[in-house]
């Protein structure tokens, strides 16, 4: 019998007021602060009284995955802000010297609120992001929070209170209207922050008018969201949850495939009863959970930890779905894994799971030009290189062709790698630059290093 909880949220203002944090010295809880104030804190009750080892801090995974850690920062920007904060500077001086360290951070990578924001009736689409053919995610406006903000999350910028830098739909009947006109989309994303954080009353008004005839097009509804992990009660004690379970069987029976993408990064997310009923009621409504997660640094960059996790995970009824390489954004410095560590990793977990574990599929890029997957390491000519694949392109001809990057044990992102054999730029830049080119109305270009001509991911941002 699993007994309700109610949920409590822990912000910036709880830090001296949560008990097991007590045992922190008053530098570490102060640094946990100085972090806190640029990059977004939240987490809950039970994160913090089920998930985390308190016998293990600060190595503890949960405990990492969610409490700010003092190199988060470069040293530069933690002595900014920490002085600020040591002198008790007005809130306005802390606004502004947080906002300043946010911009150096990438906050939206691979073009996200350029590139990838679509147009209707001469002007953008508010909170929709249309990268692949076949797919537009969906951002609603009431779900860009979380029931626990992910320290690593490549989505941060959604949550500090930065309007510009804020990606939500202003009303849903405008994405609507944009999905009806493209006959092409097949596959609605809602994402976020976190979709179900929202009642149900608010998740019924963006997914109910896609099980009408004139969607018809739309054959599969996609739900990212954390809450399986950080807030199973959702699904098996909230007020709302037998409601909740008979919507998502209704989306099931009116012809559309349910995918709920669950955001998985350590096997302890798993291993709490909740969790796994939580996981039993969805798969009870004929929805599939697939899942993902980065591959971070001082959470999960372990083979023994991926093995354990993609077992649970099939043994539970869902589908090893994604492993990704951390984005270059936020704290990337402190999470980030190279490139031939995360194949490392991916290839000696994947070497432990049955074939039912093999629908996974990594280490990917979620870069400017599309999802690029590491194949593997290969000896060419001579010369060490790893073999790439686009799995989603910005054209759909760049997908499964084969190409190859110099071998560094470095690399840590696709603007890293150099393209192999003396080539001077990978397959597809000349016509991504077009692209970027006829999206801005103006020229960009590739910044050169050593000789070699790679694209300058970030300038394409500006």
């Amino acid at each position: 019998m699993i007994e309700p909880k109610k949920m409590r949220f822990f912000g910036l203002n709880d830090i001296d007021n949560i008990p097991q944090l007590k045992t922190l010295s008053e530098e570490e809880r102060f640094s946990l602060k100085v972090v806190s104030n640029v990059l977004p804190f939240r987490t809950n009750n039970y994160i913090v009284e089920e998930l985390i080892d308190w016998a293990n801090i600060p190595d503890d995974p949960m405990y990492q995955l969610t409490f700010m850690q003092k190199d988060m920062l470069t040293d530069n920007q933690f002595e900014r802000m920490a002085n600020i904060l040591l002198y008790d500077s007005p809130v306005k001086e802390i606004k502004r010297t947080a906002e300043e360290i946010r911009l150096e951070l990438n906050p939206h990578p691979a073009a996200q609120m350029t590139l990838n924001v679509p147009s209707m009736d001469e002007g953008p689409v508010p909170g929709v992001q249309h990268k692949y053919k076949e797919t537009a995610l969906i951002f609603p406006s009431s779900g860009q929070t979380c029931h626990a903000y992910c320290t690593f999350c490549f989505r941060w910028a959604q949550f500090v209170g930065m309007t510009d830098l804020k990606f939500a739909t202003d009303e849903s009947a405008r994405f609507q209207d944009y999905l009806r006109d493209h006959k092409e989309i097949t596959d609605v994303l809602f994402t976020g922050g976190d979709p179900m954080i929202m009642n149900l009353k608010s998740l019924k008004v963006y997914i109910d008018p896609l099980l009408e005839k004139e969607f018809d097009h739309i054959q599969n509804i996609r739900i990212g969201t954390k809450s399986v992990a950080y807030w199973p009660y959702k699904y098996v004690t909230d007020n709302e949850a037998d409601d909740l379970l008979r919507f998502l069987e209704k989306i099931i029976k009116s012809g559309k495939h349910l995918a709920i993408m669950g955001h998985y990064n350590h096997w302890v997310e798993l291993s709490t009863d909740v969790a796994k009923k939580a996981i039993r009621r969805i798969r009870g409504t004929g929805a599939q959970i697939r899942t993902q997660s980065p591959v971070i640094r001082h959470i999960n960059d372990n083979s023994e930890v991926w093995a354990k996790m993609w077992k649970e995970q099939v043994k539970l009824g869902c589908i090893p779905y994604y492993m990704f390489i951390e984005r270059n954004t936020g704290a990337k410095k402190y999470f980030e894994v190279p490139i031939a560590s995360a194949l490392n990793i991916f290839s000696d977990a994947y070497k432990q799971v049955s074939g039912l574990g093999r629908t996974v599929r990594g280490p990917s890029m979620s870069s400017l030009p599309g999802k690029i997957v590491i194949e593997g390491v290969a000896e060419i000519y001579g010369q060490k290189v790893f073999v790439l694949n686009l799995l989603q392109g910005r054209n759909p001809d760049w997908c499964k062709k084969p190409f190859f990057a110099r071998y560094d044990t470095k690399a840590t992102w696709l603007t890293d790698l150099h393209p192999a054999f003396g080539e001077d730029k990978f397959f597809y830049q000349d016509e991504l630059n077009e692209l970027i080119r006829s999206n801005y109305g103006q020229m960009y270009f590739y910044g050169e290093s050593d000789g070699e001509v790679e694209i300058d991911e970030e300038f394409a941002l500006d």
